[in-house]
């Protein structure tokens, strides 16, 4: 009966022990992966302010306008004027905006209106970058799942051997 009951405290032991290394390992890949992605991201270089940010236009609501410029329209043979410099009044620092070059215009379907032509802004930096935290994060839990198994297995071998030799 007492051997039973040691073996019982062994496996409970070597359960105690997987688990303690299981949330070790879980904290060191959690910390690994996470500086991995920060340093692809710095290295990268990408501003992700600048990757999700819409374009900065003037809004007569909240704007006030300081110099006006002729554009293009797609669809019309005139150019059109509007704002190219303006003061955002909700804007603490108080720097001017600039329209932004590479803006498109666009006449509106009721004739009189006009729009920023948002197009096909596809930037495939952000989809590399997810691609790149989802394989990291996949390669995180693949080493987990092989380093807790490889310590478990590791345990049970010394457990065996330990009880092959009392026998």
């Amino acid at each position: 009966m007492k051997t039973m009951d040691q073996s019982l405290s062994d496996d409970q032991r070597r359960t105690r022990k997987v688990r303690r290394f299981t949330i070790g390992v879980s904290f060191a890949m959690i910390i690994i992966c996470n500086a991995i992605v920060l340093v692809a991201l710095w290295a990268s270089g990408i501003n992700l302010d600048e990757l999700a940010a819409t374009p900065d236009v003037f809004n007569s609501k909240y704007d006030i306008c300081l110099r006006l410029a002729w554009q293009p329209v797609a669809g019309t043979a005139d150019p059109i004027r509007i704002c190219s410099e303006w003061i955002n009044l909700s804007d603490p620092s108080g720097k001017t905006h600039h329209i932004q070059q590479e803006i498109k215009f666009r006449q509106g379907p009721d004739g009189g209106q006009y729009y920023v032509d948002q197009g096909e802004h596809a930037d495939y930096r952000l989809l590399v970058l997810v691609l790149v935290v989802v394989a990291v994060i996949a390669f995180g839990l693949l080493a987990k799942w092989y380093l807790v198994g490889r310590y478990r297995l590791r345990l049970e071998s010394v457990a065996d051997h330990g009880a092959s030799l009392g026998h």
